[in-house]
């Protein structure tokens, strides 16, 4: 018997809080989801695998993904300490980027048996959650051939990174996720070649629209983006 196919998805908003610990929270969900998978293999009755999309603010820290480039983190680790970034090396797709104040990031952490089993279009639906989220402010959001993450005016001198995206799939359970510049401090992004590529510059929706944007204003847009482009339900937990 095939298990029973659950789209919604639990949200969970854990407010400022360190990068580790999100992490590890994020690794023994997807273990539990994974090893429920493997019991359902040979259960009766399978039991429908739960989702996540757990939200968050870090305080400073420059991470690193499976393809970046240690040389692209421009800071050595007594500067580091100095400025009161942590870093760390994860096991998620894509190069380096930061995290920190102001910056809205979205851990979703997903069977997509429940949805569909296909990594490319996972990424191609977050990024267009979050190109529908910038129209709603008048922003034109668009994808860079080969640059996973959402950009404005690409193919232009001025184009710029708003949202980076980075991901880890196991036994098609995903974590890691989006991370989008609302109110962030941008000269944080002065101290790496922000996601290995050289000479595009970073922005954010408070430069961009010239005024600060409340955060849970943007949630609430890019959870209803969510919803629709993955035909789920979302609950606030």
């Amino acid at each position: 018997m095939n298990k029973q196919v659950n789209k919604t998805i639990e949200v969970i908003d854990l407010g400022i809080q360190a990068y580790k610990p999100v992490w590890d929270i994020q690794e023994e969900q997807l273990n539990a989801i994974v090893a429920q998978k493997r019991e359902n293999r040979s259960a009766i009755e399978p039991s429908p695998t739960p989702n996540y999309l757990y939200w968050v603010e870090h305080p400073p820290v420059i991470t690193l993904g499976k393809s970046g480039l240690p040389k692209h983190l421009l800071l050595d680790e007594n500067q580091l300490r100095e400025k009161g970034i942590e870093f760390f090396t994860t096991n998620r797709g894509g190069d380096i980027t930061f995290h920190g104040p102001g910056q809205l990031v979205g851990y979703p952490i997903l069977d997509l048996e429940n949805f569909f089993t296909d990594i490319h279009k996972y990424l191609r639906l977050l990024e267009e959650m979050i190109i529908l989220t910038l129209k709603e402010y008048d922003l034109e959001g668009t994808r860079s051939p080969g640059e996973t993450g959402v950009w404005l005016d690409v193919g232009t001198p001025f184009a710029r990174k708003i949202c980076a995206m980075g991901v880890k799939a196991s036994r098609w359970v995903t974590m890691h996720g989006f991370a989008l510049n609302v109110n962030t401090d941008l000269t944080y992004f002065d101290y790496i070649v922000p996601c290995g590529i050289q000479g595009k510059a970073v922005t954010s929706l408070e430069r961009e629209l010239k005024r600060a944007v409340p955060l849970d204003e943007v949630k609430a847009k890019i959870q209803v983006h969510l919803a629709s482009l993955f035909k789920a339900t979302l609950r606030t937990t």
